[in-house]
């Protein structure tokens, strides 16, 4: 999967005024992060599950966790799944070259939209203008690493550590307002296993995932990407931000 994003849809979009002093930018931690996006950018085909955590404030601004856990499946440059199930209901993106299809099983209502020719098209623009959120799709940036140097001050390599008895580099970049930390799996391939987002700017909360089940280059028939609303799902429209 030969990917095109150029900006973060998850947590670098808003960031605005970074700072311009000198850079401490890690070596070491470039060459992993140059390495894992050289992976994920010649991927035919990818699934994998990915478990999420993040903090939120409730009524009484009290941190309250909220969980979810994704199936994510990519193929090709135009082929997108995503089944989501947590604190927020159960919902699915499907994208099959032509329309995305927003679908919340909880409320069996669902949105198709004509999307882009490409994934990364696609995201970008149905994040932009309906702020849909895809998960782990800052991943799949070819200009993942430049993204990272442009927008962290600090980027460093910690060392090797284990996470469920697998290897990993640990590498963290730090910003006036973030605090991100990856963590990379030293196996055959070098995929991201586990990172972590600490909002230092709001009051450290955090949003971590958890990346497990990789399937390298399956095959996926191309019907898998196309949405078949049940017989009595409710077609809706949504608006533009």
């Amino acid at each position: 999967m030969k990917s095109t994003f150029i900006a973060f849809s998850l947590f670098l979009i808003p960031l605005l005024g970074i700072s311009q002093e000198t850079k401490d930018m890690d070596s070491t931690a470039i060459f992993i992060l140059d390495k894992m996006s050289d992976v994920i950018g010649d991927l035919e085909s990818v699934t994998f599950d990915l478990n999420n955590s993040i903090d939120k404030f409730d009524d009484d601004n009290n941190i309250e966790k909220q969980y979810s856990t994704s199936t994510i499946s990519f193929s090709g440059p135009n082929k997108l799944l995503i089944r989501t199930e947590g604190t927020e209901g159960k919902k699915g993106y499907w994208f099959d070259g032509e329309f995305v299809t927003y679908y919340s099983f909880d409320e069996n209502n669902y949105v198709t939209l004509e999307a882009p020719e490409t994934t990364i098209e696609m995201i970008d623009e149905m994040h932009a203008n309906y702020d849909f959120q895809f998960p782990a799709a800052d991943f799949f940036y070819p200009s993942f690493t430049d993204d990272m140097m442009d927008q962290f001050d600090s980027i460093k390599y910690l060392g090797k550590k284990v996470i469920d008895e697998e290897e990993c580099y640990h590498i963290m970049a730090i910003n006036k307002d973030l605090n991100v930390q990856l963590w990379i799996s030293n196996e055959t391939y070098l995929l991201p296993k586990h990172f972590v987002i600490i909002y230092k700017n709001k009051s450290n909360l955090q949003y971590e995932s958890n990346f497990s089940n990789w399937s390298i280059n399956p095959t996926i028939p191309d019907s898998v990407f196309s949405f078949f609303a049940p017989p009595t799902a409710r077609l809706i429209s949504i608006l533009k931000k």
